[in-house]
């Protein structure tokens, strides 16, 4: 596989796409840990400076029984009411489809929305699960046996690297 892309330039091509597509009021809930990451970023550049949460879905997968709990659980952090909201749920690599799936199942627990659109910064294929992006960065073909990893150093600026899979599920 060739090299892969700026994830810094594929936040601003996927900022550029959310700007005129997104409800006055959109509320933004990055998935832990890149997607929370990428919510942060796009709420400072994104018209209005949408609020903006975090959710953790260790709890909600479906393979929680099989492989256990994550090593870095993190809280999620809602700070508004999901009732009724026009939410952007946001995640760095859309694979599986089984974190997005946790994501909704956990979102319902808070409330229930008016509407949830889905933006990733890679789209990788491979879903098991009938879950689409409607805003994507890049679409990218990776083997199965490989993880895309969205990475943040102590500036804040995001790198990307492949690693091999680990036995939990991607998603």
């Amino acid at each position: 596989m060739s090299a892969l892309p700026d994830p810094e330039t594929l936040l601003e091509a996927l900022a550029g796409q959310l700007a005129p597509a997104l409800p006055a009021e959109v509320k933004l809930i990055g998935i832990h840990s890149g997607g929370a990451w990428l919510a942060e970023r796009l709420a400072e550049v994104l018209p209005g400076r949408p609020e903006h949460g975090s959710i953790d879905v260790s709890f909600y997968r479906d393979d929680f029984s099989r492989v256990g709990l994550h090593a870095q659980i993190k809280k999620t952090h809602l700070p508004f009411d999901i009732e009724g909201a026009d939410l952007l749920l946001i995640d760095d690599v859309l694979f599986t489809g089984r974190s997005v799936r946790a994501a909704l199942h956990e979102i319902f627990d808070y409330g229930r929305p008016h509407s949830v659109q889905l933006a990733v910064l890679i789209d990788r294929g491979g879903r098991e699960l009938p879950i689409e992006a409607q805003f994507v960065g890049a679409r990218l073909a990776v083997p199965r046996d490989q993880s895309i990893v969205l990475g943040r150093d102590a500036s804040g600026r995001l790198a990307l690297a492949l690693e091999p899979r680990q036995e939990r599920a991607d998603a």
